[in-house]
């Protein structure tokens, strides 16, 4: 079964069956065009925030937990003050940067990467790499001492003397 356009009983030539699929395609890429240019006009100058968005990454300063999670006195301020700050249009980094203005630099959940905060970031990378180059040496060690093929020349001796004496007593002691 063949495939007919609506166009097909219009044009039967060849030569018009391609102009049509030409102002075809020239239609669709127009209305592609129209669709783009009417979302990059919608599209708000400014990246808006909400508050949901802020209150994971600060922390009640009274409390000392997330934002999100705090419901003291002093963190229904911070919540209220954050969604006057949002409502106004700022972004989310004027909003930290309020915060932090209004509540010092412990209201921010993550510490800045700069000078002693920044061993928050390294010191947990510096362990996973010592962790794997520890186990990467354990792991090659293990493969090493495993290929030795044991010593076959190595008979383990039967006991002497006292050793004899003794082993018979305890044998003797448990028999079934």
């Amino acid at each position: 079964m063949r495939f007919r356009c609506a166009f097909y009983g219009q044009y039967p030539h060849k030569a018009h069956r391609k102009v049509v699929g030409a102002w075809m395609g020239a239609l669709a890429l127009c209305g592609l065009a129209l669709a783009m240019a009417g979302s990059a006009r919608s599209a708000p100058a400014t990246p808006q925030t909400t508050v949901n968005d802020i209150e994971d990454e600060v922390m009640c300063p009274i409390c000392g937990t997330l934002l999100e999670l705090a419901d003291s006195p002093q963190a229904r301020r911070e919540k209220v003050y954050v969604a006057k700050l949002v409502a106004s249009g700022r972004t989310k980094a004027e909003v930290k940067d309020a915060l932090v203005t209004q509540y010092g630099p412990a209201v921010l959940a993550l510490p800045k990467a700069t000078g002693f905060d920044l061993s928050a970031y390294l010191v947990p990378v510096l362990a996973l790499l010592v962790a794997i180059g520890v186990l990467a040496f354990s792991v090659a060690r293990w493969r090493r001492d495993g290929a030795q093929p044991p010593d076959g020349d190595k008979v383990a001796s039967a006991p002497s003397g006292e050793e004899a004496e003794r082993l018979e007593a305890d044998l003797s002691r448990y028999d079934l």
